[in-house]
């Protein structure tokens, strides 16, 4: 999985692009990034389905922010981002919550 920051000059955001490669979700129909930035909605950003079987959305985020978020496949399996700048407790679970920092 990959986290590509890309911060703008014009404004204070950064495009980030969420990746999952196709090994992490072998046979996945869906895999939705569900987070702070979209009330844990997880019908609101869904990744792309890339040619070489790998989902990817790029997603503009406010600076100086931490945010949390994962990864919802086919509906039903939560996955954190290897990649992410850290993690933390999700508060709900044992599990933990993959973040991004701006």
């Amino acid at each position: 999985m990959t986290l590509v920051k890309q911060f703008l000059k014009s404004k204070p955001v950064c495009k980030v692009t969420f990746a999952v490669p196709a090994e992490a979700v072998t046979g996945a129909k869906s895999v939705s990034l569900v987070g702070e930035f979209n009330d844990w909605n997880p019908e609101t950003l869904p990744l792309k389905k890339q040619k070489d079987g790998s989902f990817k959305t790029v997603v503009e985020l406010e600076t100086g922010k931490e945010f949390q978020f994962r990864y919802l496949i086919d509906n039903d399996v939560w996955t954190n981002d290897s990649s992410a700048d850290k993690y933390v407790p999700s508060g709900i679970s044992v599990e933990e919550n993959s973040v991004v920092v701006l």
